[in-house]
């Protein structure tokens, strides 16, 4: 249609894979998807890890990563560009579509100022002198709220804050002066403070400049703060789509749903018992020549219960759990763990003091060896700690499989053989094997989309009550706080400012900092966003 931006016809995108000891084999990605967008519109994108949202957005771009194949039709600004030319494609990117990434940080180069990187696609392509693309990017960090906007470029990547270097790339997507945005989980990695922030300035970028934007995310709350409409997808195919409000409000699918009541988990809170598993005493560590980032933290994990650590970035959360496990040694405090004083540093405890503290990490693409079958990861603690061989040890593993949902079909496969969710149940039943006492969970859902992180939630509540296992749970996500805690610390600046029963922490009043991490969680409400910053906005004047 001539008033579409963005018209993509029949949209096939397929993939030549190599399964081990296989013949090569064709995998649709992407299966006969259509959408339009008009200038100046946002169409949101959702859908779990392996829908299609992030390959359908960089199909928008012409582009298609490694082995990829796009087939069918992408109409930019009225050609095909599907049908262009790679010299065509150049041309394009980075002019009329440029692209938001999630990881700011490792999309900018630590070597150069961020003004030099932030103007390059604009002096590339010719969309403005250099004096005159410095002035629009001064201008956007002022729209966006970045410090000093005069001098802000002059800084380096690793100067600036992960909230401040996201919106940092959205003034670089946005001073070329593109006709489409392509914004690919934007705020996944932040903190629902820094989430708030950097909300509100795409949303101002894009209504200052009249942009079109795809906006992708697995968070339905949040890509309802921004989209004019939203597209629900999975498994690569259009489940349904409409405005933001109605998706919200009166879906007609039952995955969205699913996506729509996500996280409603009945977890009753326990009472501590008398004789905690973990007692981190008068915590205070630092890194380097003395950049402190614990002061004086005293907190207890006790048994088939769970403790969650939360704060934003920076809070010291991951850093108490490094002191905890002996891979940052204290110079203040000591941990105890039942009735023994645990070594500060990892290298002094013993075989035993491993065992019994396990540790799943967010990321379980990098915490699986790629080469190695399911049944080997899972296998190897039952070998170190409990010296299990051959069909004694296959026959736990396959035990351990079951307690995870995923039955022993997978005992030889390879990570790259499986979902995210699936990677992550796989971590669990790894540390579960070691039969510890506590396990520290650090973000292991936070990678998720809303509906496999719901599973893996209720799976360990489900295995705590069967191993009577204490979790330790390291999150910025107050939903999962609600979710699953027994008891909650609250982090800012490396210090305790908030302890206790979670009955007793989120409940009135509040200190500061605790009130403002309530408020900034994300609601599945339209308005929602505009709602809290014209709160902040009271509550600043009245200051």
């Amino acid at each position: 249609m001539a008033d579409n931006l963005l018209d993509i016809r029949n949209l096939r995108i397929a993939a030549t894979i190599y399964p081990p000891g296989e013949k090569a084999a064709e995998l649709v990605i992407v299966k006969d998807v259509s959408l339009t967008l008009e200038k100046g519109k946002v169409l949101g994108l959702i859908g779990e890890s392996g829908a299609g949202k992030s390959t359908i957005g960089l199909a928008a771009m012409g582009y298609g990563r490694g082995s990829i194949r796009l087939s069918g039709q992408v109409w930019l600004n009225g050609r095909d560009i599907l049908a262009g030319s790679t010299r065509d494609l150049r041309r394009l990117r980075g002019k009329e579509v440029t692209y938001v990434s999630q990881s700011a940080a490792a999309s900018f180069n630590p070597a150069k100022r961020l003004m030099e990187q932030i103007i390059e696609s604009a002096l590339e392509h010719g969309t403005a002198s250099k004096s005159e693309a410095e002035a629009r990017a001064v201008a956007l960090f002022d729209d966006l709220g970045l410090p000093d906007p005069e001098n802000f470029g002059r800084r380096f990547p690793h100067q600036v804050s992960g909230g401040q270097l996201q919106r940092a790339m959205t003034v670089m997507a946005l001073v070329p002066e593109p006709d489409l945005i392509i914004f690919d989980e934007p705020t996944t990695a932040l903190d629902v403070t820094t989430q708030i922030d950097v909300l509100a300035a795409i949303k101002k970028a894009i209504r200052n400049t009249d942009v079109a934007a795809i906006y992708i995310t697995h968070d339905l709350a949040v890509v309802a703060q921004v989209s004019d409409e939203i597209m629900v997808l999975r498994h690569g195919e259009k489940i349904e789509r409409n405005t933001a409000e109605a998706i919200i409000t009166r879906s007609v699918e039952d995955y969205t749903k699913a996506l729509v009541s996500v996280r409603s988990i009945d977890h009753e809170e326990k009472r501590p018992t008398d004789n905690p598993v973990l007692v981190a005493r008068n915590i205070s560590a630092a890194y380097g020549n003395m950049v402190q980032v614990l002061d004086d933290v005293s907190v207890e994990v006790h048994a088939g219960q769970t403790l969650a650590v939360v704060g934003e970035s920076g809070s010291g959360k991951s850093t108490l759990a490094r002191v905890i496990t002996g891979l940052l040694p204290p110079f203040e405090g000591d941990v105890m763990f039942g009735e023994r004083s645990l070594s500060k540093a990892l290298v002094n405890r013993s075989k035993d003091d491993l065992r019994e503290l396990q540790m799943i990490y967010q990321m379980a693409d990098t915490a699986m060896n790629p080469r190695q079958t399911v049944g080997t990861i899972i296998g190897r603690p039952l070998e170190f700690y409990f010296g299990l061989r051959g069909a004694e040890k296959r026959k736990r593993v396959a035990e351990l499989l079951e307690e995870i949902e995923m039955g022993d079909g997978f005992l030889d496969r390879y990570p790259a053989e499986l979902s995210g969710g699936q990677k992550q149940r796989v971590c669990i039943a790894r540390a579960l094997a070691a039969k510890p006492s506590l396990i520290i969970c650090d973000e292991v859902t936070s990678a998720l989309d809303p509906l496999v992180a719901d599973g893996i939630l209720k799976l360990l509540l489900r295995l705590q009550k069967i191993e009577n296992v204490a979790y330790l749970f390291i999150t910025h996500d107050l939903a999962t706080v609600k979710a699953i805690a027994d008891s909650i610390a609250v982090m800012y600046q490396g210090r305790l400012v908030r302890y206790g029963p979670k009955s007793q922490v989120l409940a009135p009043p509040f200190d500061d900092y605790t009130d403002l991490l309530l408020k900034s969680v994300p609601e599945m409400k339209i308005g929602w966003l505009e709602d809290v910053l014209e709160t902040r906005r009271m509550e600043s004047a009245g200051n």
